[in-house]
């Protein structure tokens, strides 16, 4: 709700401005648009028309003793009955037909955007609200099309007709009975002001529930590990109960506003009845009249009440739309101008003075240099923190570095076009991520172009293809959500797998030996040896024993390098690297 000089309206100019839009998005269904518009015309038409020949079958038949025409008049309004159920089935599945199809484009479109934003969005955004943004704010929206703008226009048109039906019948009785209609229509805008607040507190409630919900049953683990049960029962208690306390606002608003219609509903078919009668037995009104008036009340009372809250159906309509647009128009992408396509990768890396900050100026990589040749490995360590994973996440263009250039093979990385920059950059995480469903869909990723043949291929060479072969379904196994059936060694064999069909030319592996036993490390290991062979190889590792053959050993401390060499090069300089060494040693004995 706006306020513009002081007066409220019922419908803001931001709404507008939300149906404007949600509008276009209805421009590729015209036909059924317009098919929608004007089964609304013939409904406003057809209903009235129902009463009125009630009021020629009781005067000019009824009174009349004309059995002919009785009989006449009755098919008629059987077929008016017919011709309006008809209109009316048609109505209610075109509109809910459109709500649908305009949804299905606009969640397309929001699932499209989402997964080109930038990954700073999701750092700050929770799983469960994007989830809220992308299916409960669309179906909210559906009813902008199924309950909303198109069923209102139908009322409002509904009690205009009655209302002219009314007058050509009898004015007098029409004038008397609307005496109550100023009273329902404050009435209704008292409503739909109190009523639009509460709606807007229960779609942030469920917007909590979602996020809360999807972050502890995906963290469950953690929950039960920590016996936390009571205490995060105890939360969502909190949050389920102002989700509550929402919900009972609106009821109670529900709860006062139908009573007090059915009141002045009663009282204007009270003075309609009693004017009515009156004009009967001075003969200026008919029975016929009366018995019209009652239909025609009826008629135009339930239209008024129902608006009210098809308003407030329409208005919550635009709060989600405003939300999901909030999503559209998020323009956090990185930037995708290159032209070059990656084809055809030696795999020569350099950074050249390098600043990156997540944040602001706070600089997590400080003028970084280093390059990497053509089918070396570039092994780095460091303590948590000093930057090593965002190395991986600007050579990936993840993140837009602010200061500096990145080359591959001597062309700055935002020359080349995004998508196929990423396709020549292989990455196995620490953290392996399996979709639900087979072994072979989380390999391919569902690239048609990438056969079984050269996956079974991939998975020989890795020493995953007899684990997989054991499988019940083989490479058809279902690995149900984020891998949970398999072991980690296997997610991570798995992973291995996926980078390599893929053919990259440069391979990323991010501590992916850490989580690991000793026996399931030497398995991924030999893997590692296979996948890396003629590869330029960045590897962030944990255990100083998986890196001791790389070309490079580079020590990062809070975003700088301290050290760079081989193995033996580093254990030499009795430096900072020859101290994780001892520390690993050491702890290696102990165990």
């Amino acid at each position: 709700m706006e306020a513009s000089g002081n007066k409220k309206k019922w419908i803001s100019s931001s709404d507008m401005a939300q149906l404007k839009r949600l509008l276009r998005y209805a421009g590729a269904f015209r036909r059924q648009f317009l098919m929608a518009a004007l089964l609304a015309i013939g409904l406003a038409v057809l209903g009235p028309l129902r009463p009125y020949l009630v009021e020629l079958t009781v005067d000019r038949y009824i009174f009349e003793n004309n059995f002919k025409g009785l009989v006449i008049i009755s098919l008629i309004s059987l077929g008016v009955l017919l011709v309006e159920s008809a209109a009316r089935f048609h109505f209610i599945y075109i509109t809910n037909w459109l709500g649908q199809h305009v949804v299905k484009n606009v969640r397309m479109k929001v699932f499209g955007h989402t997964i080109h934003l930038r990954l700073s969005y999701f750092d700050r955004t929770a799983v469960g609200t994007s989830t809220t943004r992308t299916i409960n704010d669309l179906e909210t929206i559906n009813s902008v099309f199924t309950e909303g703008i198109i069923q209102i226009i139908a009322d409002l048109l509904t009690i205009i007709f009655v209302i002219v039906f009314m007058m050509i019948s009898n004015w007098r009785m029409a004038l008397i009975s609307m005496v109550s209609f100023p009273l329902i229509l404050y009435a209704t805008y008292i409503f739909k002001e109190g009523i639009k607040s509460t709606f807007q507190s229960v779609r942030t409630q469920v917007a909590r529930l979602n996020a809360f919900l999807q972050e502890r049953i995906t963290g469950m683990r953690i929950v039960q590990a920590f016996t936390a049960e009571d205490r995060e029962y105890e939360k969502f208690r909190q949050i389920n109960d102002e989700h509550r306390k929402a919900n009972i606002r609106s009821v109670w608003y529900y709860s006062i506003f139908f009573p007090v219609v059915e009141i002045i509903t009663a009282l204007a078919l009270a003075l309609m009845v009693w004017y009515g009668a009156q004009n009967v037995i001075n003969g200026t009104a008919t029975v016929g009249q009366i018995t019209a008036f009652i239909l025609y009340l009826n008629m135009l009372f339930r239209p008024l009440r129902m608006l009210a809250d098809k308003f407030n159906t329409l208005q919550m309509g635009f709060v989600a739309a405003e939300r999901v647009f909030a999503v559209l128009d998020n323009k956090e992408f990185i930037s995708n101008n290159g032209t070059k396509e990656a084809t055809n990768f030696q795999g020569k890396i350099d950074f050249e003075n390098v600043w990156f900050a997540y944040n602001g100026e706070e600089w997590v990589i400080k003028d970084l240099n280093f390059t990497l040749m053509p089918g070396q490995t570039l092994a780095i360590v460091g303590a948590t923190g000093a930057g090593k994973s965002s190395i991986i996440n600007i050579l990936n263009r993840f993140y837009d570095i602010q200061q500096g250039t990145i080359k591959i093979d001597d062309t700055d990385i935002r020359e080349f076009e995004l998508g196929s920059l990423r396709q020549k950059i292989g990455m196995v995480m620490q953290d392996v991520f399996l979709f639900s469903g087979t072994i072979m869909e989380n390999i391919t990723l569902h690239n048609d172009s990438i056969t079984e043949e050269e996956v079974h291929a991939a998975a020989r060479m890795l020493g995953a293809h007899d684990f997989i072969m054991r499988l019940p379904n083989n490479y058809g196994y279902n690995v149900m959500e984020r891998g949970a059936t398999l072991s980690l060694g296997q997610r991570q064999l798995i992973s291995f797998v996926r980078a390599l069909v893929y053919n990259p030319a440069i391979l990323i592996l991010d501590e992916a030996t850490s989580s690991v036993d000793i026996e399931t490390e030497q398995v991924i290991q030999s893997a590692v040896e296979n996948l890396i062979n003629n590869r330029t190889s960045i590897v962030i590792a944990h255990r100083l024993s998986t890196i001791q053959h790389a070309d490079t050993i580079m020590v990062l401390e809070k975003g700088k390098v301290v050290e760079a060499g081989n193995h033996y090069e580093l254990l030499a300089a009795d430096g900072a690297y020859r101290k994780l060494h001892e520390m690993q040693f050491k702890e290696a004995e102990e165990e």
